[in-house]
């Protein structure tokens, strides 16, 4: 089994080293509500809930803001959040994909085209850039928690599809419709999740140099940066080790 997903593994880095708390925190918040409000609010009993406190731990993201996230799905009944995504080329012809949760579609559809326009990109219509993604799901394991061998044979043993060490962290791959089994038999050992959830997974990736990735990066980040953004996906693949250090500081 092989590493996948290096841009991803570098953009959940990169998000927990140089962005604001407070925003990391609001999108965390966001996902937890959205979550509670759509299933159970015991998280053993609802997987997405699960997924979102999990991430917002790994995040360092208080107990009291995660509680507050919980009640905020039971005082704001009538808040709703949307779930969209959108699609696109940003700088070099590069695909991306977008996954926003937002209570004013117009308002997101608007921002993210005008970060779009402005940074050389084109914002498309559904299928013209997920086409060169797959979902899978992603189960991440700090790196000291488990040996390579013991995580390569439980991931075995669960069913995934891949599995490899990716910074200083495991990443597990898994056929989508099989993430939750593969998730809940990985948890029977490792409680504490890096992280976790359904992503998108280039399967044609751009290779660019370092000029042009860095320019693909910054734009990557304003969409990052915006409130209604969740995830931000790219078929980008990091040229070398020394860009990876760069732009992971």
């Amino acid at each position: 089994m092989a590493g996948h997903s290096h841009w991803a593994g570098i953009k959940h880095k990169k998000g927990k080293a140089d962005k604001q708390r407070s925003k990391i925190f609001s999108k965390l918040s966001k996902e937890i509500t959205v979550a509670a409000k759509l299933g159970s609010k015991d998280p053993n009993m609802n997987p997405r809930l699960r997924s979102g406190i999990q991430a917002a731990k790994a995040a360092n993201m208080p107990r009291d803001n995660i509680e507050r996230a919980l009640n905020k799905s039971e005082l704001n009944k009538e808040l709703n959040y949307a779930s969209i995504i959108y699609e696109g080329f940003g700088p070099e012809k590069v695909a991306v994909i977008v996954e926003a949760l937002t209570d004013n579609k117009n308002r997101t559809a608007s921002n993210i085209r005008t970060i779009f326009q402005k940074n050389g990109g084109n914002l498309g219509s559904p299928g013209v850039a997920s086409h060169q993604f797959k979902q899978v799901g992603v189960i991440r394991i700090e790196k000291h928690k488990i040996s390579d061998n013991d995580i390569l044979e439980l991931a075995i043993n669960a069913g995934a599809e891949d599995c490899g060490l990716i910074n200083s962290y495991h990443e597990i791959i898994t056929k989508k419709e099989n993430f939750y089994k593969v998730k809940v038999e990985i948890e029977k050992k490792i409680q504490e999740l890096y992280s976790s959830g359904i992503e998108w997974l280039p399967t044609n990736k751009v290779l660019l140099d370092n000029e042009k990735t860095k320019s693909v990066l910054n734009f990557l980040e304003l969409l990052e940066d915006d409130d209604d953004v969740q995830y931000v996906y790219a078929n980008l693949e990091i040229k070398n080790n020394s860009l990876s250090k760069d732009i992971t500081k």
